[in-house]
């Protein structure tokens, strides 16, 4: 097994260099190279489909089976959505972004020439703010983006038009111990397990597909395409979860905490209407921990899902289950994670994938009664 202190120092460069590609949804072209570059030395084949995913393949030594790996490569953003006048920005979300969080914050603006611009979005201080405006959080309508100019025509000298898109300025930062902060751990932590995963994986008996998918954070949609068309036997999606360890939450809502290891789900969404997990996937990613000694957490989340609810109502069904990295504060710029259970993420997924035989991914994808 890769020794655990370089395994962290390793996933800490890889996630700094994918956080710090600028890749919305529907703009996950501009991270390609990046993921291409991490799977292309260590794959059979790598090819981006037309939606833009990037997909590579490992070849297993028996064949006649898949496992498919999935991780997204989008972040939440903005749109452009109008230029005012007085050169100021108006914008629309991009995925599940909360007015709550973009008070105040600084973002980068990407152009269609693939300049960038730096923005911050603006509010009124408090010194003229009527008392009922400051007890409730700002409609996106109410919100803008001053890039600094002064007219519409200084924006667009600017080169920033309708339908350019922004992303929170964050660059990823140590905190205390193995700590780490930054924006976009949606879902680039997940990715970089996937890659690094992919990388180490040795000696599959079957196929093994490293997915790079496009547009989870508005619908799963290159989830969805990328499984009808290779079809695997299992799925395995690799995100992250809620981490709730903090002051004000009661420990019984506590999902999942950090430094506990990966967590391996059982249920997400509303009322579960996201994702079960497929029992016989569930007890063998447990027992592979645990063979492993590879610390687990156990997950089941009142809200969000991931790509394997998708990818399980493919065709005739797929049975999937999910790989989580634990992380604070999901969807802000100012993320949390710990990098003791990204590493352990990457070696949980990488036995995952060696000891699913052949035998058994094409017994569980259909049970012969008669």
């Amino acid at each position: 097994m890769v020794e655990l202190g370089k395994l962290k120092e390793e996933m800490y460069g890889l996630l700094q260099k994918l956080t710090s590609v600028h890749a919305p949804s529907g703009f996950e072209y501009l991270i390609h190279d990046t993921v291409i570059s991490e799977l292309e030395r260590h794959a059979d084949k790598v090819w981006v489909d037309s939606l833009g995913n990037v997909i590579a393949l490992k070849k297993g030594s028996k064949g006649g089976a898949s496992l498919m790996l999935a991780a997204h490569m989008d972040e939440i953003g903005l749109f452009v959505s109008y230029i005012e006048d007085d050169g100021f920005l108006r914008v629309t979300p991009i995925g599940g972004v909360l007015e709550r969080t973009l008070l105040h914050q600084r973002v980068v603006i990407v152009t269609r020439s693939g300049r960038t611009v730096k923005g911050v979005i603006g509010l009124k201080p408090p010194h003229v703010v009527k008392p009922e405006e400051a007890q409730k959080i700002p409609e996106i309508k109410e919100l803008f983006v001053d890039i600094g100019a002064s007219s519409r025509d200084d924006v667009e000298k600017m080169g920033v038009r309708v339908g350019d898109v922004a992303v929170f300025d964050r660059a990823m930062e140590r905190l205390a111990g193995d700590r780490v902060t930054g924006k976009a751990f949606d879902d680039r932590a997940g990715l970089a397990v996937m890659l690094k995963a992919f990388q180490l994986i040795e000696n599959n008996e079957a196929d093994v597909y490293a997915v790079a998918t496009v547009q989870e954070e508005v619908g799963l949609k290159g989830a969805r395409t990328a499984a009808f068309a290779i079809s695997p036997s299992v799925a395995i999606a690799l995100d992250v979860t809620i981490a709730s360890d903090f002051p004000g939450v009661a420990k019984s809502e506590q999902f999942t905490r950090l430094g506990r290891g990966p967590a391996i789900k059982i249920a997400d969404g509303r009322n579960a209407s996201g994702l079960i997990t497929h029992p016989e996937i569930l007890n063998f990613m447990v027992k592979v921990a645990e063979e492993e000694k590879i610390p687990y957490q156990l997950e089941v989340i009142p809200g969000g899902t991931t790509d394997a609810s998708i990818i399980a109502l493919n065709k005739e069904g797929v049975p999937a289950g999910v790989v989580s990295v634990p992380a604070r504060y999901i969807h802000s710029p100012t993320e949390v994670i710990d990098l003791n259970d990204l590493a352990y993420a990457v070696l949980l997924t990488e036995k995952i994938a060696e000891k699913a035989g052949v035998e058994w991914l094409n017994r569980i994808r259909m049970r012969v009664v008669k």
